[in-house]
């Protein structure tokens, strides 16, 4: 891999045209679903940081409709996969189908193939089927029958699960969450915000009704200016510091890991481009240390009373930044 040094210096105006398309597609989104700003932008950044996202919340709060409204919003080809417990790793990566015609196997893609992919209830899909999806959130790309198969660019997945119903529901094991760069919760919107919501939809779904405002040559130059944007070695340092923070607090089994570490460092850059910056900032890392760090964290079975949250909020306020 070529040295973070040797890559071409981002200028400027290309941050200042990307933050230009965030608040685009961020109005365009927000025209049709009514979520917190800031739960969009982590999303936005996740996209362009080319991460995945765990949308963890209760039913019709809109995890569906804020994944439909992006997909629209920056014209990628949208694909659902809806897990159920016999759902097979063929249904979601593809497989072989013999062509009788021809006479030899052919490849069918399945829906991972899209750019943007929504995984509803992913914890209803059986171990066997979920690890069908470690291969393609990591590499991008599918291998059936030894042969490797190319996803599209750009390629995103978002998955959702409801945090309080258990019943036919598998967890999802730790390299499993370790592939998803962000963990957000939409939450219920405020009075005013669900009344204009009820208005907004009764006579339709509000979706269907979004124009693209993008398109996926933008993200993938979006995505390209990301990974140019600044970031100096002592940013780097208060990364680790913080990593290390977690590994060894005593409430904590199982602390963030170097892919941790390297998915909040891109995720930085993507906010400070958002942002109209060229290089990233502590403020940054700070922003988005827990929406990426807390759901990989493993507390120990002694650390009754308190959560993960409340570990990063500490590793925060204790870790200086450099």
């Amino acid at each position: 891999m070529e040295p973070i040094e040797q890559l071409p210096r981002v200028e400027p105006h290309e941050c200042e045209a990307a933050a230009e398309v965030a608040r685009r597609v961020a109005r365009n989104v927000l025209s049709a679903v009514q979520v917190k700003e800031e739960t969009l932008d982590h999303v936005l950044v996740a996209l362009f940081a080319e991460g995945h996202v765990l949308i963890e919340d209760y039913p019709g709060v809109g995890k569906t409709a804020l994944a439909r409204s992006l997909a629209r919003s920056v014209d990628l080809q949208f694909a659902r996969i809806q897990c159920t417990a016999d759902l097979l790793p063929a249904d979601v990566v593809g497989t072989n189908v013999y062509n009788q015609r021809e006479q030899r196997f052919e490849f069918r893609p399945g829906p991972v193939f899209a750019n943007m992919v929504l995984v509803d209830e992913i914890n209803r899909a059986s171990p066997k089927t979920q690890s069908g999806l470690l291969e393609c959130m990591q590499e991008r790309s599918v291998t059936v029958d030894v042969h490797t198969h190319e996803l599209a660019r750009p390629f995103i997945v978002l998955a959702t699960q409801n945090p309080v119903e258990y019943e036919g529901t598998y967890p999802l094991p730790e390299a499993q969450v370790d592939r998803f760069m962000i963990r957000v919760s939409l939450g219920y919107p405020n009075q005013d915000h669900e009344v204009a919501m009820l208005a907004d939809h009764e006579t339709g779904d509000r979706v269907l009704t979004l124009e693209p405002v993008a398109d996926a040559a933008e993200v993938l130059t979006l995505q390209d200016t990301a990974m140019r944007v600044r970031a100096s070695r002592a940013l780097r340092d208060y990364v680790v510091a913080l990593l290390r923070y977690t590994r060894d607090d005593p409430r904590v089994e199982l602390g963030g890991s170097p892919r941790a570490g390297l998915m909040l460092l891109r995720a930085a850059k993507a906010r400070a481009m958002l942002q109209g910056r060229d290089h990233t900032l502590p403020d940054d890392v700070q922003a988005l240390a827990e929406p990426v760090l807390a759901h990989r964290l493993m507390l120990a079975p002694e650390a009754a009373g308190t959560d993960p949250l409340r570990v990063v909020s500490d590793a925060l306020n204790t870790v200086p930044a450099l």
